[in-house]
């Protein structure tokens, strides 16, 4: 998927920047023209595509991180950073032209995506705490209690130097350097200075002191200015000293810049904003959780979410809360997974019923994005009763004054979260939630969808009297023929002849849904049958063409001559492994018999590592096929026929 995601946003000399967030990858593209935008969301394992907010977003749920390190390693060293642009700090390509609103947004996004998992992480450490001092495990006064409180802190209180690292990234300038200037803010003769309370000046300029500790806006600003007199630097100073006169001018005019002039400024805006939120919620609560829980899958939608974060981050490290965000995305991401999962009950189409009641669960423990793209968008009705429910539960967040202690996804598994000072803010979370889950369930129930037809209805797969469908996807694996290329007396549809698999190993002969992968259990890739190997030989189970085999020798497809294309994976997430442990002299292109040895494993080595050896065996053109059937047995031997197809 990576590899094919990369292909179709342009190659990778097209990505300007890339990062991600828990559901979705981030780009910023040269030209976006040359993104082929239905390709990729025809792709399986891209739940949809985004461009707005400055960036060309796709979703590909759980998995992005994956996704995420394969497409940086093709990039290479056309990754256009702060350390591979030009001298004149222009990349080169065209740009795209965006309102003020998008370039904020984009700005704001690129900035905190990668502080995410240290933001979140020390969240999750404040939940954890909440809960042991609620249980008495943990006392205020206890030294457990102050270095888990100072590990948590931590990322709040150096949050200038976490966004420096982050606004680098996004005007194209060096990340040490701004960090470095974020540490002159935070220096602890800053603080010292500000503890005697005396006038302070700099060349005669007087300089305001200014808490920075936990700040947004200042050190944004800062970096965005240091990344022109980063340019600056680099054309005055000679190319014979550059290496000490660049970094010299750099921090020379930035630090004191940023202390006189532009740190106050920043911080002037960020409480101006921040007093402004504030005096919103103060002659109507109800409002900014209205707004949120009815409007998130909206902000998600079009890219607009990072928008309150700076506030939100800077009310969490002044006051110790935030009200901004929290509780009204807690209502509106239990919306979500409360419409999502009254689908999967009322839904008859088996596909949408599995992909529901996963997202939907999901998504009442705060990740919606698969809950929002893969049900609720398509189907619109159950998106609107979210959106009331969400609103709903907002209105009695707000007029309760719910707030969160700690910066993490808003859902079920972050509810301790929401324990602070106030004994009741935990009710008023727990009720938030229930308002808005059974508010839009019922109204999902109610107002109903459109129920899709199964995409194979009346050609399921058999298997101990239960019945599966699958919705076949085209092989998109690089460097695959199709069936009606490499074989030139494939059958057409209605030529075609009843035909069999064999099994290809020894083992144990289960049904797809066995396997730990939603991309082989849905059928995503096309209908199958799993084995589990109780021997470590993979045998050809067709005649037939190898048409794609992984340098990680743990999957191969083969095409046979009677039109059948068949995708062999060994183990789940085997390719991590990196060909260790399997042994393989095939390639593609070689011409194989119904029994040829195609692949050695070593079970016990690879289940040592921590990886399941369950093996798929996908029809990946299964639409060809109108009646697919699982042979009815358990224990299996080499060549023993598991599925017909006809």
């Amino acid at each position: 998927m990576g590899q094919d995601i990369t292909e179709l946003v342009g190659k990778k000399d097209n990505i300007a920047r890339l990062t991600h967030c828990a559901t979705r990858l981030r780009f910023e593209l040269h030209d976006i023209s040359k993104a082929e935008t239905e390709k990729l969301k025809a792709l399986p394992g891209v739940i949809t595509v985004v461009n707005n907010g400055g960036q060309y977003q796709v979703v590909v749920g759980n998995e992005v991180q994956q996704v995420y390190r394969v497409i940086t390693q093709q990039m290479g060293s056309a990754t256009r950073s702060a350390d591979s642009k030009s001298d004149s700090g222009k990349n080169n390509g065209p740009k795209q032209k965006q309102s003020w609103i998008s370039r904020f947004i984009s700005v704001i996004s690129t900035t905190f995506t990668p502080v995410i998992p240290a933001i979140i992480g020390a969240g999750m450490i404040k939940a954890i705490l909440a809960v042991l001092v609620l249980t008495g495990l943990v006392t205020t006064e206890s030294q457990n209690y102050y270095i888990l409180n100072t590990i948590a802190d931590a990322a709040f209180y150096f949050m200038p130097i976490l966004l420096a690292y982050g606004a680098s990234i996004k005007f194209e300038t060096s990340p040490i350097l701004a960090m470095t200037v974020a540490g002159v803010l935070l220096h602890p003769g800053w603080s010292a200075l500000m503890a005697e309370g005396k006038d302070v000046f700099f060349i005669g300029v007087p300089v305001r002191l200014t808490d920075y500790a936990g700040s947004v806006l200042p050190i944004i600003i800062v970096v965005w200015l240091m990344s022109y007199i980063e340019r600056f630097a680099d054309r005055v100073s000679p190319s014979m000293i550059k290496f000490f006169t660049k970094p010299m001018i750099v921090l020379l005019i930035t630090a004191p810049l940023a202390l006189v002039a532009i740190g106050p400024f920043g911080t002037y805006l960020n409480d101006l904003v921040a007093m402004g939120a504030e005096a919103i919620n103060a002659r109507a609560s109800w409002l900014i959780p209205l707004l949120m829980g009815t409007l998130q899958p909206f902000l998600i939608v079009t890219g607009t979410a990072w928008a309150m974060t700076p506030i939100a981050t800077s009310q969490l490290t002044k006051n110790g809360y935030e009200m901004i965000n929290g509780p009204g995305m807690l209502a509106s991401n239990i919306a979500q997974g409360g419409a999502t999962l009254a689908v999967a009950l009322k839904t008859k189409n088996k596909k949408l019923k599995q992909l529901a009641a996963s997202s939907g669960f999901t998504a009442v423990l705060g990740i919606t994005e698969p809950s929002l793209y893969g049900v609720t968008l398509k189907l619109k009705k159950p998106l609107i009763a979210a959106m009331i429910g969400g609103g709903v539960a907002g209105i009695y967040a707000g007029l309760t004054g719910l707030v969160r202690y700690a910066f993490v996804s808003p859902g079920l598994a972050a509810l301790p979260a929401f324990i602070g000072s106030n004994p009741m803010n935990i009710v008023h979370a727990i009720v938030t939630c229930l308002i808005a889950f059974v508010v839009t369930f019922a109204l999902t129930w109610i107002i109903g969808f459109e129920d899709p037809v199964d995409d194979d209805e009346g050609n399921t797969i058999v298997n101990d009297d239960k019945t599966h469908s699958g919705q076949p996807v085209q092989d998109n694996t690089p460097g695959t023929k199709s069936a009606a290329t490499t074989n030139a007396n494939v059958p057409s549809q209605n030529e075609i002849r009843p035909l069999t698999i064999g099994s290809p190993m020894q083992g144990e002969l289960v049904h797809l849904d066995r396997v730990p992968d939603d991309v082989f259990s849905l059928g995503l890739l096309g209908k199958g049958a799993a084995i589990i190997p109780a021997k470590g030989e993979l045998y050809a189970p067709i005649a037939g063409e190898v048409t794609a085999f992984m340098d990680s020798k743990h999957a191969v497809k083969l095409n046979g001559y009677n039109g059948e294309e068949l995708l062999i994976h060994i183990g789940v997430d085997t390719v991590n492994l990196k060909g260790r442990h399997f042994d393989s002299s095939i390639k593609v292109g070689d011409r194989v018999q119904q029994g040829d040895l195609l692949i050695s494993f070593d079970i016990d080595a690879i289940k040592a590592e921590g990886y399941e050896v369950i093996t798929p065996i996908i029809i990946a053109n299964s639409d060809r096929f109108p009646d697919i059937k699982l042979e009815k047995r358990s224990s299996v031997e080499v060549g023993a026929t598991i599925i017909h197809l006809s």
